[in-house]
């Protein structure tokens, strides 16, 4: 199984950190942000990783990662050339794919304490269609929000940041396509501001009947702001040996 980390984004609501480097490139604990990413995909039995940022950062990231092997990897990188969406950063790694090949996606600000091994493991077991990861969260108004069929085990449907929430749970950046993903893109239209949304092509697997999910135990979160960025640093200093 490969795997593929999305890193670009401008890292708004960290700013004015994110004027001089990318947001995936600062420092959590010990280490920048992007390293913890790839520590959890090696621990999990990866070894093939693409990269997709901007062209801004590549350098940040070469110089922080190289092509992996002082960490057990082998990294390709990918620039995204404009904002397009995550769906539109995430098409940049067709190549890299043989057909019918299952992989992991990670948004890179999303961190997290459990292992990947057992869901990899089982998405290679499942038969088709898309995997999600979720977490029970506070105010899960902020987030995607997934209406459940706890009865099949999939996703109906997932609603982004509603008023009123159908569950609970959020949909974390941690999902698990096959190269079916692709075609499902190649659907998508742009939304409102214009970008491929992650969420539309979920929406897609939802409607054929085939996103299923499971549940993160531990803790996660998407350092995206001051506060949870904060936070990772204190639960991950030292946790990458």
């Amino acid at each position: 199984m490969k795997a593929v980390i999305l890193a670009g984004g401008t890292g708004s609501r960290l700013k004015p950190l994110t004027y001089w480097t990318n947001k995936h490139l600062l420092p959590v604990g010990s280490y920048p942000m992007i390293c913890y990413g790839v520590a959890k995909l090696r621990e999990a039995g990866i070894r093939d990783i693409v990269i997709v940022t901007n062209r801004s950062a590549i350098g940040g990231f070469a110089e922080v990662l190289g092509s992996g092997r002082d960490w057990g990897v082998s990294i390709v990188y990918r620039i995204q050339e404009e904002a397009g969406g995550i769906a539109q950063a995430l098409e940049l790694a067709r190549p890299i794919m043989a057909p019918k090949e299952k992989f992991v996606v990670l948004l890179g600000d999303n961190l997290f304490e459990e292992s990947l091994r057992p869901y990899c493991e089982l998405y290679e077991r499942q038969n088709g269609g898309a995997m999600l990861l979720l977490k029970k969260v506070a105010d899960p108004r902020r987030y995607g929000v997934p209406k459940l069929d706890e009865a099949s085990g999939r996703i109906a449907y997932i609603e982004e940041k509603p008023e009123i929430p159908q569950s609970n749970y959020c949909v974390t950046g941690l999902y698990f396509y096959d190269t079916s993903v692709f075609n499902l893109i190649d659907g998508v239209k742009p939304s409102r501001r214009g970008e491929l949304e992650i969420t539309d092509v979920n929406n897609a697997y939802a409607e054929l009947g085939v996103l299923t999910y499971q549940e993160l135990k531990a803790w996660w979160t998407d350092a995206g702001t001051f506060e949870s960025l904060e936070e990772a640093g204190r639960r991950l200093k030292g946790a990458i040996s």
